[in-house]
This record gives C-alpha cells, sequence and structure tokens, in this order.
C-alpha cells in the first residue's frame, strides 16, 4: 500500500490520496458499475442505452421495430449459446432443439391452455433448463467433431418429434400463439401497452418486453461469468485437465453450462413464438443452430455483448439485404419478384454473404466484432502510449 501511495501521489502531486481510477480491493475490481464519479462514460453508456431503448420505438416504424425485437430474440438464445461455447468450450449445432422446444412450450401451454404469460415463460426457461441438464451427462465424454455430431443429432431429433407429436406441436402443420394471453397484471402487450394517456402498438410494446429480457438475461450471465463458475467455465475451456487438477469438477460445470444455455434458447424460442403467432417444425432446423453459431462467432466467442451485437449484425444486415434487395448493386446477383433470372434467391444471398462474414472473421478477426471495441477501450486507457 506505501508503494501505492507513492506512486499516485507521484503521479498526482497534488492529491493526498490515491487516483480515482486505481483499483484498490477484488471488491471494486468485480463490480458491475463502478462509482459514477470514477467511471463516468460507462454511466454515460447506460444512461444513453436507456433513452435510446424510450425513445426508438416512437420513431422506428412496426417493421423496424420487429426486426429490433427479432434481433433481441436472437441475442438471448446467442448469450445462452455462448455461455456454453465461448466459455465453457463445449461447441454445439443443436441450438434449435431447444429454442424449439421454449416455442412448442409457449403454444402448448399458452395458447391451448390458457396459462398467462409469466407462468408459460418462466415455464419454458424451466424447461429448456431441466432438458439441457439431462442431455448435459451424454456429452461429458466427448469434445470436438464428436460432441457436434452429437448435438446435431438432437436437431433431427427434434424435427422428428415436432412432425410427429400432433396433440401438442399440431405436427407439420405447425400450431397458432393467436389465443395465448400477453399481459402482465395490467399490461397487455397484445393489444398494445396504454401509459400516460398514450396507446402504443403490438410492435412498441413488445420491442420494450424484449429488450427488457436481453438486459435481464445479460445481467444474469455477465455475474455469472464474473462469479466462480464463471472462472470454473473458463478454465475447463482453457485446458480441463488442469482444471480438474486444481479442483474444478468438469462434470458439474459442463452439465451446467449445457442447461443454462438451454434455459436461455427455450427463452428466445418462447419470445419468437410470440412475436410471429405461428411456429412450425421447418423453423428449427440445423440453418438454425448454424444461424446461432454465426452470431457468436461474428460478435465474439466468450463476450456477453458480443452476443447482442453479432445478433443486431446478423438478422439486421439480413433485414437490410430483403429491403434493399431493388437496389442496382443486386441486380444482377438476385431473382428479382418478377422472376426475372438471377445467379441467386434473396435468402441463398444472404446465406452466401454471411457464410462469407463467418469465414472472413474466423481468418482475420477471431474475437469477432467485440475486438474492436476492446482495441478502441485499450487506446483510450493508455493513450498517449502505445501500449
Amino acid at each position: 500500500m506505501a508503494i501505492t501511495h507513492a506512486l499516485t501521489t507521484a503521479l498526482h502531486p497534488g492529491r493526498s490520496g490515491p487516483a480515482r481510477e486505481l483499483t484498490l480491493s477484488y471488491e471494486d475490481e468485480v463490480k458491475l458499475l463502478r462509482s459514477p464519479w470514477r467511471t463516468p462514460w460507462r454511466w454515460v453508456v447506460v444512461v444513453g442505452g436507456l433513452v435510446l431503448f424510450l425513445w426508438l420505438p416512437t420513431y422506428l416504424g412496426d417493421p423496424g421495430l420487429r426486426v429490433l425485437s427479432l434481433c433481441g430474440i436472437y441475442a438471448i438464445g446467442a448469450i445462452g449459446l455462448n455461455l456454453l461455447t465461448g466459455y465453457t468450450g463445449q461447441i454445439s449445432l443443436g441450438h434449435a432443439f431447444f429454442v424449439g422446444v421454449g416455442a412448442y412450450t409457449a403454444a402448448y401451454f399458452g395458447g391451448q391452455q390458457g396459462w398467462p404469460m409469466p407462468a408459460y415463460l418462466a415455464f419454458a426457461a424451466l424447461l429448456g433448463f431441466v432438458v439441457g441438464g439431462v442431455i448435459g451427462p451424454f456429452a461429458l465424454r466427448l469434445r470436438g467433431n464428436y460432441l457436434v455430431v452429437v448435438t446435431l443429432g438432437l436437431v433431427f431429433l427434434g424435427e422428428h418429434l415436432w412432425n410427429n407429436w400432433d396433440s401438442v406441436t399440431g405436427g407439420g402443420n405447425g400450431i397458432s400463439l393467436g389465443g395465448a394471453p400477453m399481459s402482465v397484471g395490467p399490461l397487455d402487450f397484445r393489444q398494445g401497452l396504454e401509459l400516460g394517456g398514450e396507446i402504443y402498438t403490438f410492435e412498441q410494446s413488445f420491442f420494450w418486453l424484449v429488450w427488457i429480457l436481453v438486459a435481464l438475461g445479460a445481467l444474469l450471465a455477465k455475474n455469472l461469468v464474473r462469479s466462480r463458475p464463471g472462472r470454473a467455465m473458463q478454465a475447463i475451456r482453457d485446458r480441463d485437465l488442469s482444471a480438474e487438477v486444481i479442483g474444478v469438477s468438469p462434470a458439474r460445470y459442463k452439465v451446467g453450462a449445457f442447461a443454462w444455455s438451454s434455459a436461455y434458447a427455450a427463452m428466445a424460442g418462447a419470445l419468437y413464438g410470440l412475436l410471429q403467432q405461428y411456429v412450425s417444425p421447418s423453423e428449427f432446423g440445423l440453418f438454425l443452430s448454424i444461424t446461432y453459431v454465426a452470431i457468436i462467432i461474428i460478435g465474439g466467442l466468450g463476450t456477453i455483448f458480443g452476443s447482442i451485437v453479432g445478433a443486431l449484425f446478423v438478422l439486421g444486415g439480413r433485414s437490410l439485404i430483403e429491403q434493399n434487395s431493388g437496389q442496382a448493386i443486386f441486380d444482377p446477383l438476385i431473382t428479382t419478384r418478377s422472376g426475372e433470372p438471377g445467379i441467386f434467391t434473396i435468402g441463398e444471398l444472404n446465406a452466401v454473404l454471411f457464410g462469407l462474414a463467418i469465414v472472413l472473421f474466423l481468418l482475420l478477426e477471431p474475437r469477432g466484432l467485440a475486438a474492436f471495441w476492446f482495441r478502441i477501450k485499450t487506446w483510450f486507457v493508455t493513450w498517449p502510449f502505445s501500449y
């Protein structure tokens, strides 16, 4: 402490105490948001995000809000996959199965049984947690390509289940969520919220609901990875044998990661069903799992905010291409609505572009979009030095 005091006094001769930017205790180091007088810019970002959250629904039209709601739903599922893959090192292509579990849970218990929205959303997350916990032990002795094959089998198992369990899923024709309650107390999200004498549309109301859940899910995941279980998960990811030697139980934390990842995916599936008001087995295939993998690779493996940024990039970019498909730059590439021949359809062009994005990020920037923020942050922290 004497050395610290001497250094900080030398750096700030006009002060008698340590510099306000200096961390002196572990409790202060692990705080999610530090005191506003120590890190004012973090609080500027928080307040700015809150203002944007309240203002966007009054500015954007309903189509734009639906896209942002979809981005938020995918972000919730991507946070779960990042806990499993980015933090624990378990590669999975079975995420679509757990998304389907949540979607059909909401459709059955909300749409057919008439449960209130908080009840069937919570039950969807709980069921996803339990199913993930049951499947997790089967993958304990597997890693790498073997684990990928096992989780890939879940997708095909799910497709068979969704197509044939007619009483719950509606079979191949799908099932509607039009009758599912969408109210929390006096707040009715289906009819639109009435706040301060203003009536907001379904898209505006659902945008607020989804992004509140994104914030809560990100906060929960951030605290999880900063705690002892999170450090254990990262130790397993980096070197599972060494982690076991120092007392970390790989079985416990691998199964736990599967369970938490599945709970996030199921919540995303339930919200997806509510947004679309209809779900069918074709929506929960291998392409959905690959989309989630693309999100966490492009956003940044092992980062919570990277999952959100990746969802905005992938889903938002896909929507921008679809909305601007009539621009001249796309004319020689896509098949137009009039049926004129082209190289790709819009869906194929999206798949090609984001497949190319995955390859480029893996080759040129494996840490994803999050790495750009880390570089900017490091530059400001270390300026005027170059390290």
